[in-house]
């Protein structure tokens, strides 16, 4: 008796929540922007087609702890939903069933008093409907039982599942769940899924294609519009007060973590949920590792620090890294290695124009540093370049910090990145001096009509600003804690 009192007091809040009230930050992307998106990607359909999108996957960390949720990107692009267990079908025409007549269904988790007690209030059926702006609004526990004939339709659009969803026993509207509804729907069948980039399947048996979507996503995707440009140009410029507060609390002290927490203090503080991807913090030898993300040096030493971060803000990430000398001072090869590379960025940056490639951005930072390279006397020509810059100088980026893109010339309202870099890691075929110099400087470039626009311009880059910078003053040098054994 006690316990069903608690639930239905539970159940009152929950039904008595107004998701109006809740204090939540006011410039999320709003319903009319996800609306546009899937109007404009239903105008791209094939006729007689539907677009099915599942949310991404709970994923474990260990035991009963999950990772934080992250949504998929496309689904919170066409949505705004950041809850699991969904699913989103788009309709190239309305259809008509006894009751309506509809061109977009979504089925989201359902409210559940106990749940929300232990992991945040849920949006639900009205609370979709309310925010986001879906008309069709569903239970995903109802998707078993609808009505679509999957077979009716010319072409069904989806992503190829991936073997990463845990399945509860608990829950027969979980992912899982969801997955195997629509395999048993639609007939899917992996050796049937495999589809030509157009639309049409190569065999009548099926009508699932796993590979034209990808194509339609990328379309929309690669241009951004104004709103999405006004929360990655927020999450640049959090990700650069980040490096300006590094530069200025940094001293051969500070262990790599220490960096790391310092960046992302400066991201919650700024009000970005998450950092777009691992952080790098490589002191010395370390930034030598391009992906390095263990960040367990316990000082810096003398050397310098390769700091590659990037804060998420509303699901849009930035990429930026700076690289600075432990001790706020350059020694001459370290400044040599440094300025090479930043002579490289800012003829990649000049090159980040409409009708340009990010091939030809590539070439004009490569051409620079291989020869200097070779008349720093680190390499004999110009063709053993690569072996101290293996990398590309560019990638997309937007709701993926690799965001998708068609590979073709840059086109007004793209954003990339500018990242040449120069790794001699310990040992290497050259004068010693030069082992363990690690350099990349990157900034996020927006592609406008009147040429280049640096979004993460605040964070200094050349090595005399750098320096200058790192002469400030700390707010963090005040800060200090007790020692613990």
């Amino acid at each position: 008796m006690k316990l069903k009192l608690i639930v239905v007091l539970l159940a009152l809040f929950v039904v008595n929540t107004s998701f109006s009230q809740r204090d939540l930050p006011t410039d999320y992307l709003d319903a009319d922007f996800h609306k546009e998106r899937r109007e404009l990607l239903r105008s791209s359909m094939p006729a007689n087609s539907v677009a099915v999108f599942f949310a991404n996957a709970v994923r474990n960390r260990a035991n009963d702890v999950d990772y934080i949720f992250h949504q998929d990107p496309n689904f919170y692009y066409l949505t705004g939903y950041k809850e699991p267990n969904s699913v989103l079908l788009i309709f190239s025409e309305d259809q008509e069933n006894s009751e309506s007549k509809f061109n977009e269904l979504i089925y989201v988790q359902k409210r559940d008093p106990v749940k929300e007690q232990w992991n945040g209030i849920r949006l639900g059926v009205e609370g979709v409907g309310k925010t986001l702006g879906f008309d069709t609004v569903f239970n995903a526990e109802e998707f078993k039982n609808n009505s679509i004939d999957f077979s009716s339709f010319d072409v069904v659009l989806l992503y190829d599942f991936k073997n990463d969803v845990r399945n509860s026993k608990y829950d027969d509207a979980d992912l899982y769940s969801l997955i195997q509804q629509f395999k048993t729907m639609s007939s899917y069948e992996v050796e049937q899924a495999i589809m030509p980039v157009d639309e049409n399947p190569i065999t009548t048996k099926s009508n699932i294609n796993v590979n034209t979507l990808k194509r339609l996503m990328t379309n929309l995707r690669e241009i951004k519009t104004k709103e999405e440009l006004v929360l990655i140009k927020k999450a640049c410029e959090i990700s650069a007060v980040g490096q300006i507060e590094v530069m200025k609390a940094m001293n051969p002290s500070l262990s790599e973590g220490e960096i790391q927490g310092i960046h992302q203090f400066v991201y919650k503080k700024y009000g970005a949920e998450h950092e777009g991807y691992p952080s790098i913090v490589g002191a010395g030898n370390n930034g030598c590792v391009l992906h390095y993300i263990d960040n367990t040096k316990m000082s810096a030493g003398k050397e310098m620090v390769l700091m590659d971060l990037g804060a998420e803000y509303h699901g849009y990430t930035a990429d930026v890294t700076r690289t600075i000398p432990a001790n706020g001072k350059f020694n001459t090869e370290q400044r040599a290695i440094y300025d090479l590379v930043y002579a490289a960025q800012k003829a990649g940056i000049a090159k980040t124009v409409i009708g340009a490639t990010t091939g030809e951005v590539d070439e004009a930072g490569r051409v620079i540093i291989n020869e200097g390279l070779v008349k720093l006397g680190i390499i004999e020509s110009v063709s053993q370049g690569r072996k101290y810059f293996p990398h590309g100088i560019s990638h997309h980026i937007g709701l993926d910090v690799h965001d998708l893109n068609n590979g073709g010339v840059l086109k007004e309202n793209m954003v990339i990145t500018v990242e040449p870099g120069i790794y001699i890691p310990e040992g290497s075929d050259c004068d010693q001096k030069w082992w363990g110099i690690a350099v990349r400087i990157e900034d996020c470039i927006l592609v406008t009509k009147d040429g280049p626009e640096n979004f993460s311009e605040l964070a200094p880059r050349s090595s005399q600003d750098v320096e200058e910078m790192m002469k400030e003053e700390s707010v963090l040098n005040a800060f200090s804690l007790p020692k613990l054994d």
